[in-house]
């Protein structure tokens, strides 16, 4: 049996609590934790975190990810904080940004559970379709967003709506965590 896999999107302004929990939590329950970001071009990134301004270098870009490798992970999680927010940047402003398209691919796989924590909901508005319709909680901030991309806003820490797997705050790190874990029969 192969590795399960779970994909993390990483950038500047990361919350290292949740971050350092999903590298320590996944590696203990026997899952690799891939950090996965925008490299534009780069062999490797160092990305700051946002209280302590922690180092996290990054050497694996989504956008090299094959239709292949993508079948093959057990998940993609879209961290809390500003993650998203810098994810979502594009050039090209007729173009869906990059981290988004990679989300979309994502839910065109129901195999690979998708987790989406806090600000992370940021990454769909250029595609609010994939969370139209489904049952999600994220930050109380986002709200209005959830309700505007057609969602159904539930007010509680950890909802799961199929294959989607939402938390309210980078503090629910362990809960969204554990949902997947228990998913994909690691804990």
């Amino acid at each position: 049996m192969s590795e399960k896999t779970v994909a993390i999107l990483i950038e500047s302004d990361y919350y290292e609590h949740e971050i350092w929990y999903y590298h320590s939590r996944f590696a203990e329950s026997g899952v690799k934790a891939r950090f996965v970001s925008r490299l534009w071009g780069q062999e490797r990134i160092t990305f700051s975190g946002h209280e302590y301004k922690a180092p996290f270098e990054c050497r694996d870009s989504f956008e090299s990810i094959t239709d292949q490798e993508l079948d093959g992970l057990a998940a993609v999680i879209v961290p809390s904080g500003m993650v998203s927010d810098r994810l979502r940047y594009t050039e090209d402003l007729s173009k869906i940004p990059p981290a988004s398209t990679f989300l979309q691919r994502a839910f065109q796989r129901p195999q690979v559970i998708k987790g989406i924590i806090c600000h992370g909901l940021w990454l769909t508005a250029p595609v609010p379709g994939l969370v139209k319709g489904r049952r999600l909680t994220c930050h109380t901030n986002l709200h209005g967003d959830a309700l505007a991309y057609g969602a159904e806003f539930v007010d509680q820490d950890v909802v799961e709506d199929g294959d989607l797997i939402t938390a309210r705050t980078g503090n629910h790190a362990h809960l969204l965590a554990r949902a997947i874990l228990k998913r994909l029969d690691a804990i």
